[in-house]
Formats: C-alpha cells, sequence, structure tokens
C-alpha cells in the first residue's frame, strides 16, 4: 500500500479529482493484487510442476479421445471441492503429463495448492523420509495439498515398503484431498501393479471410487513433431 500511495504522491494530476474514498480503494486494490500474485508465485513453487502448460495449448485437433467441453469442466475444479480424483490413462506421448500440469498450473492461479512428484520420485522421497525420521512430516505435508499429481505411475512393480507407504499417502488424504493420476496402464492393470491383493483392494477403492477417468489414445505427438521438423 505504501508503494501505490507513492505512486499516488508522484502522479498528483492523475488522481487529485478523485474522492478521498476512491484513492483509499485503489491502495487496498494493490495490497490484494500484490497478496494474490505473491501467493500464486508461492503455490507455483511449491507445485514444482514438470512443464509449464496453459489449458489454452491444450491439443483438441489431434484424435486422442480428448474432449474439449469435459476439459473446461474439469477447469472449474468443482471436483477439488467434492475431493475427487482425476486419472489420465494413455499409452506414452498422448500428452498426459502436460494436461495433469496445465490443470496443476490453473489450479495454482486460483488459489489451490499443488504438488507434482513423478510416482518413482514420490517413492523414493518416502523411503528416504522412513531414514531421516521426517515421514510423518512428509506425509502432513502430502495431507494438507489439495490437489497431488502422481505422474508416470505404474511403470514398476512396487515394493512391499512402497505399497505400505503409498497406502499411508492414499489413506491420509482420502476425502480430504484430491489426486491426479497419469499411467501407461489401463487402470485394470493397477491391481498387479500393486503386488499385495489387499493393500491393492484397499488403494484402488480409494482412488477409483468416484474418480474421473480420460482416455487418451493415439501415436505419440512428439513423435509426430518429430518427423514435422524433420520436413
Amino acid at each position: 500500500m505504501a508503494e501505490a500511495l507513492s505512486q499516488q504522491c508522484d502522479q498528483p494530476n492523475t488522481y487529485e479529482e478523485l474522492s478521498f474514498l476512491e484513492r483509499l480503494a485503489l491502495l487496498v486494490n494493490h495490497e490484494i493484487t500484490t497478496r494474490d500474485n505473491r501467493k500464486i508465485a508461492r503455490l507455483l513453487q511449491q507445485a514444482k510442476l514438470r512443464i509449464n502448460a496453459q489449458p489454452s495449448d491444450i491439443d483438441y485437433q489431434t484424435k486422442r479421445g480428448l474432449n474439449k467441453s469435459t476439459v473446461a469442466q474439469l477447469l472449474q475444479f468443482d471436483w477439488v471441492k467434492q475431493h475427487r480424483n482425476i486419472l489420465i490413462e494413455g499409452p506414452t506421448g498422448t500428452g498426459k503429463t502436460f494436461l495433469a500440469c496445465a490443470m496443476g498450473q490453473t489450479a495454482c492461479e486460483q488459489g489451490i495448492s499443488v504438488r507434482y512428484y513423478r510416482a518413482s520420485r514420490l517413492l523414493e522421497m518416502l523411503t528416504i523420509a522412513h531414514g531421516d525420521g521426517s515421514f510423518g512430516k512428509v506425509l502432513l505435508q502430502l495431507r494438507k495439498t489439495e490437489i497431488l499429481i502422481i505422474d508416470d505411475w505404474g511403470l514398476d512393480a512396487l515394493k512391499r515398503q512402497q505399497r505400505m507407504d503409498l497406502m499411508e499417502v492414499i489413506e491420509d488424504r482420502h476425502g480430504i484431498g484430491s489426486t491426479i493420476i497419469t499411467s501407461q496402464l489401463p487402470t485394470n492393470h493397477w491391481h498387479e501393479t500393486i503386488g499385495d491383493p489387499t493393500l491393492a483392494d484397499a488403494i484402488l477403492d480409494r482412488l477409483l471410487h468416484n474418480a474421473y477417468k480420460i482416455s487418451l489414445k493415439g501415436e505419440s505427438m512428439r513423435k509426430k513433431q518429430a518427423n514435422l521438423d524433420q520436413l
């Protein structure tokens, strides 16, 4: 507000005809805008999204089963208020990560907290947290995050401790936060990736129940772009 007041003083001709309340309103609006921008910057830094993706850059021309109206609806983020999940499956290169990051970017801009992890990095972080005694603190951070993005899920079969850790994360967030998961594997193969039938049932029941599912298809968009670059 002091900065905005200094600007008013430096440009008297611009503001001298405004009433006291009008000038005060400008100061307050400047303060609100500055705070909002700082919050967005903090949320984006915390999210650590893999890609700086904007919804306006999503490709709907390529036929890959992506519905524009569905994405527009999801970008309203009612599903976050309802603590629902989004599952994005499809072959490599079909834009799963870009779509997840575009949602994460927009969520941050709307003041929603987001954290992005590749599945392997998330499990590695949890393993390290056991060793240095920070596991409880990490769980609390994940619990407080409104949208958790887990990218490249299902590339490797889970070990026993990884299954237990994943169950802790999913159970802790169930009914509190929302999760976006991207995977090359169809959801009907996730059970065998987790391994233990009992834990797999518990984890998938919490993830799949009441979740939105987006199934992408087609060739790799990266491969298509590489072919175009060679022309």
